[in-house]
């Protein structure tokens, strides 16, 4: 008998050729969209900070850039106020529940192709598509057909691959999952241009699937940086009215204070409170590759640590984000009764959250690779922010992370709660790891998004068309 996903391959490979056979027969000459650019990703545009820099990035250098992605969160103001930019909203397709889920995987793969094919015919011709990728399937197919129609260069940013994602559910034998792979392997090579987030992933598109792309490291925007001590307090007591952790712990309800900061009445600024607790930040995506349950085993270890005595400050520990698994992991955080540690799991806007990070003491970081090859972005954002991180091990993270230099890297809940314990010993004196890693950073000067972006994409542009 033969296997599920056999059954497609005649269809698949029908389609493919005669999409080629229209398409070529009705290409369009390599003529107009000169200066445009198509930014697109099968994605929430405002949680894909990379794709709205680079489109900002594009805007800079006076091109016209449609946008294209899902509107479900605020994308940054930058975006919003660029004369250059404009949104291309895709409706998020739900509610295709019918049949089998297998039937309803390539419903939704036919309904998202027509209805981004659809999309992308609809703009303005461009001279550039540039896509993320993953998702793999149908994006990198369909944005290579809206090439070939507008006789548009194709560049992928590879963050990661959409297939290997698809594994941490279906296994690596799927046949959905080698359909994902055999689509990203076709339409990669059939690309212009590719870029890709570490030096490991360049090597293996090309050891793999011979395709040959740039490293473009993730970099921070220049807003991610130290917070100065009265926007933290203005951001504390924006919290505060929310969130129960930011809420200053003795009872004063005349006194301008959080539970970090307070304002002096009389000379009106601002000093950090005594006896403060220390700021630890996740971010998260609540997704299959990141498993909290690491960090709430550590936290129990911390309060255990300070119960057996450890001089070791209460802690306040706040993940941000948006995800499918974040109503599982609100449900195990609230069957936890720590009396030294609070957690809360805000939404922040997308300007508080580099104030945060530029406010808080230690950062860390979940995100363990499906395929190895990808980097954080968040502790690119936290580095921009000279926030200390500790992350724990995959096979590449070593490209960002440099052990004891500019943070920590732990393998289980054991080592990572060893970590925080030596890391906020005798907190919050200037002494220790903690100080010398945000040390270390601020000394590193580490090239910003923007010259980076001019090194290495710029040339792939030519001059402005």
């Amino acid at each position: 008998m033969a296997a599920p996903g056999q059954n497609l391959w005649p269809a698949v490979m029908g389609a493919v050729a005669a999409l080629l056979f229209l398409l070529l027969w009705r290409r369009r000459r390599r003529a107009g969209g000169m200066g445009r650019v198509c930014v697109a990703v099968l994605g929430d545009l405002g949680r894909s900070p990379r794709m709205q820099y680079h489109a900002l990035a594009l805007a800079r250098h006076g091109r016209s850039v449609a946008l294209l992605g899902y509107l479900q969160t605020r994308p940054h103001r930058d975006v919003l106020r660029s004369d250059n930019v404009r949104l291309v909203p895709v409706a998020e397709l739900r509610g295709l529940r019918v049949g089998p889920k297998l039937f309803q995987y390539v419903l939704k793969v036919l309904v998202q192709s027509v209805q981004l094919l659809y999309t992308l015919l609809r703009i303005d011709q461009p001279s550039y598509i540039l896509l993320q990728n993953p998702p793999g399937l149908p994006c990198i197919a369909v944005a290579w057909v809206a090439g070939l129609w507008w006789g548009s260069k194709l560049i992928i940013d590879w963050h990661n691959y959409g297939y290997t994602i698809m594994s941490l559910s279906h296994g690596r034998n799927h046949p959905l999952v080698l359909i994902a792979k055999w689509c990203e392997k076709l339409f990669g090579r059939l690309s212009d241009y590719n870029l890709c987030v570490t030096d490991a992933m360049k090597k293996d598109l090309w050891v793999n699937f011979k395709i040959k792309a740039v490293t473009l490291y993730d970099k921070p925007a220049s807003y991610f940086k130290e917070t100065p001590l009265d926007l933290q307090h203005n951001l504390y007591m924006k919290l505060a009215k929310d969130y129960e952790p930011f809420k200053p712990r003795t009872v004063n309800p005349s006194a301008d204070r959080s539970a970090f900061t307070e304002r002096d009445g009389k000379s009106g600024n601002v000093v950090k409170t005594r006896g403060r607790p220390a700021l630890l930040i996740s971010s998260t995506s609540w997704t299959e590759d990141e498993d909290f349950s690491v960090l709430l085993r550590a936290l129990e270890d911390y309060e255990r640590f300070i119960k057996e005595g450890a001089k070791l400050p209460a802690l306040v520990c706040v993940i941000t984000g948006k995800g499918p698994l974040k109503d599982y992991y609100n449900g195990l955080i609230q069957k936890l009764h720590f009396k030294h540690i609070q957690i809360c799991t805000p939404w922040l806007e997308a300007e508080d959250y580099p104030l945060l990070l530029g406010s808080a003491d230690l950062g860390v970081c979940l995100h363990k690779s499906s395929s190895g090859l990808d980097l954080p972005m968040k502790v690119v954002d936290m580095f921009g922010c000279c926030l200390p991180v500790c992350a724990i091990h995959f096979e590449c993270l070593h490209e960002l992370v440099k052990h004891n230099e500019n943070g920590l890297i732990f393998r289980d809940s054991k080592e990572l709660a060893e970590q925080l314990k030596m890391l906020f010993l005798d907190f919050p004196t200037m002494e220790g790891k903690l100080h010398s890693f945000q040390e270390n950073l601020r000394a590193s000067q580490q090239l910003r998004w923007d010259q980076s972006w001019d090194q290495i994409v710029l040339p792939l542009l030519g001059n402005k068309e």
